[in-house]
């Protein structure tokens, strides 16, 4: 079943949208998320460990697989169902969000960009 969950920080909603291609390792989550924005969201190795930490203890990802690389181990994560239903919900709070002040500036003539 899916937890209740308030809304994601923001690095949590682009580390969950990183997975939704398919597993990545923690790399790979970072440059995901710089590209998704940009590069204005700069995850730190710390703050990416982290959060990976509480959203699999939340459900929301799994290690899906261990590799070695230049004798480093790189544990890949994906995205569960769970996770998929909470980047879901907190998508649809900010496009609703965005909808009111997006509605009240065009109703005030002002442009929202």
């Amino acid at each position: 079943m899916a937890r209740q969950n308030p809304s994601l920080t923001e690095p949590q909603y682009f580390i969950l949208a990183a997975l939704m291609d398919g597993p990545l390792h923690g790399y790979g989550i970072i440059k995901a998320a710089e590209r998704a924005t940009e590069g204005r969201l700069r995850i730190a190795v710390g703050t990416l460990y982290g959060a990976l930490e509480r959203m699999e203890r939340a459900g929301w990802v799994v290690a899906d697989r261990e590799e070695i690389v230049d004798g480093r181990a790189r544990r890949y994560y994906r995205l569960t169902e769970d996770g998929t239903e909470a980047l879901g919900r907190e998508a649809l709070r900010m496009q609703r969000a965005a909808a009111v002040v997006i509605g009240r500036a065009g109703e005030a003539g002002v442009s929202p960009a």
